[in-house]
C-alpha cells in the first residue's frame, strides 16, 4: 500500500542508505533484512523465479517493518511495471537501460497523468479506494521511485542523457554486467570498469540524481564515501547468507566447507 517513500525522502536529506538485493522469494527474509536495520531492499525478478503472489507478499513484509520495497524488473516493459507497482512497490528498478528514450518509457510507465501514462486502478496500491484516488494519484507520482540500471558501454556513454529525464528518483550503478560490456567478465574492479562508473557518477552529479553504488571491498565504500555517495547496495542477501553460514561452520569445523 501506498506509504511515505523513507528512502526517497532520506536521500532527500542526504543521509546514507543501505539496501541489498532481495534474491530469495520469501517474505521471511525480507522481514529479516528490515529488522536488521538496512533502509530499503531491491527484490529481483530479472534473475530470480518469484511468483506474483509471493512477490506481493514480499512487498507486504516490507511494509509491516518500514522497510522500502523497490522490485528489479526484467526490461523496462510497460505491463509488467504496472502489475509490480500495483502489488505495491516504492519503486522500479529497470536493468540495462541505454538511452533517454528508454528512460522516457520507465518514467511514464511509472507516474499517472499528467507525468505519466500508468493504468489507473484502486487495488491494493491504492488501498481499495479507501481515501480519495485523485489525492492517491498526486501522491503516487511523489512517492514511486524510478531507478534506471546503467550497466552497458553504451549506457555509460549515454548516462547524461539518460539521467536528464525529469521523474528519474536514483541511478544504480552494474558492474558485473558493466565488465562483461568491456570485453572482461566479473573483473569488477578492473581500471576500466572503474572509470565507466565514475563516468555515471559524474552524469549523476551534473543531473543531481542521487548514484547508488555496490562496493564490492571496503576500499570502494570508503572511495564512495570520500566522493559524496550516500546510498548502497550491499550485495544480496543470498551472499551475506551463504559467507555467514560458511564462516559459522569453519568456526567449528575448520575443514568443513571448503
Amino acid at each position: 500500500m501506498l506509504k511515505k517513500n523513507r528512502l526517497k525522502q532520506k536521500l532527500a536529506e542526504g543521509l546514507p542508505v543501505f539496501g541489498l538485493l532481495g534474491s530469495i522469494p520469501s517474505p521471511l527474509v525480507v522481514e529479516m533484512v528490515g529488522c536488521a536495520g538496512f533502509d530499503f531492499i531491491i527484490i529481483d525478478t530479472e534473475h530470480v523465479m518469484v511468483n506474483p503472489e509471493t512477490l506481493e507478499h514480499m512487498i507486504r513484509a516490507a511494509e509491516a517493518v518500514e522497510l522500502t520495497a523497490l522490485v528489479r524488473v526484467s526490461e523496462p516493459n510497460p505491463k509488467e511495471i504496472l502489475r509490480v507497482l500495483d502489488a505495491g512497490a516504492l519503486g522500479i528498478v529497470v536493468p540495462h537501460i541505454e538511452t533517454k528514450e528508454q528512460a522516457e518509457l520507465i518514467v511514464r510507465s511509472c507516474k499517472y497523468s499528467p507525468e505519466g501514462m500508468r493504468s489507473l486502478n484502486s487495488g491494493r496500491a491504492g488501498q481499495f479506494g479507501k481515501f480519495d484516488l485523485t489525492r492517491y494519484i498526486r501522491e503516487a507520482n511523489e512517492e514511486v521511485m524510478v531507478v534506471p540500471m546503467i550497466e552497458s558501454r553504451l549506457g555509460v556513454e549515454q548516462a547524461e542523457h539518460i539521467l536528464s529525464v525529469p521523474g528519474i528518483d536514483m541511478v544504480l550503478e552494474g558492474a558485473a554486467d558493466l565488465s562483461q560490456s568491456y570485453g572482461i567478465p566479473w573483473q569488477t574492479r578492473s581500471p576500466v570498469v572503474k572509470e565507466g562508473l565514475r563516468q555515471v557518477y559524474a552524469a549523476s552529479r551534473k543531473c543531481r540524481v542521487p548514484y547508488c553504488a555496490i562496493p564490492r571491498a571496503a576500499e570502494d565504500y570508503a572511495e564512495w564515501q570520500g566522493l559524496g555517495v550516500n546510498a548502497f547496495v550491499l550485495g544480496d542477501e543470498r551472499g551475506v547468507a551463504f559467507r555467514a553460514l560458511r564462516s559459522h561452520l569453519q568456526a567449528f569445523a575448520p575443514a568443513a566447507g571448503t
